[in-house]
């Protein structure tokens, strides 16, 4: 399923996020497969996504596709830069799975929106 690593230094609650997961996973099929979730500081996402990315800011949410048989891969989320823009955790969290599991909001605006429709489907 979802194991969760808190590095940010933000407290709150983590079960709804296995819950989140398990029901997105459900939707698409793919229930017998696990990824990872951490939620990291301002700064580590910033260097996160100037090496991944190639951009020098911070964001919220970062996924790293692995394409392994079970394991999907890795989320990472900002919290603070998530509430910085007013966005809600669980949203950030299900385009995050989605974007794993092989939606791309970026490649044309059909496929964006495609995922906006999954985003809400599972909220």
């Amino acid at each position: 399923m979802v194991e969760i690593n808190n590095l940010s230094g933000i407290s709150f609650e983590t079960k709804i996020f296995s819950t989140v997961a398990k029901k997105v996973l459900k939707g698409e099929n793919r229930e017998t497969e696990t990824f990872s979730l951490a939620f990291v500081s301002k700064e580590e996402i910033k260097k996160l996504n100037k090496k991944f990315r190639k951009k020098d800011k911070a964001t919220d949410v970062l996924s790293f596709e692995l394409k392994d048989k079970k394991f999907l891969g890795e989320i990472v989320i900002c919290p603070e830069v998530v509430k910085e823009k007013g966005e809600d955790i669980k949203m950030v969290f299900v385009h995050g799975i989605l974007h794993l599991l092989g939606y791309d909001h970026e490649k044309s605006e059909k496929d964006a929106l495609i995922m906006e429709e999954r985003e809400k489907k599972y909220l």
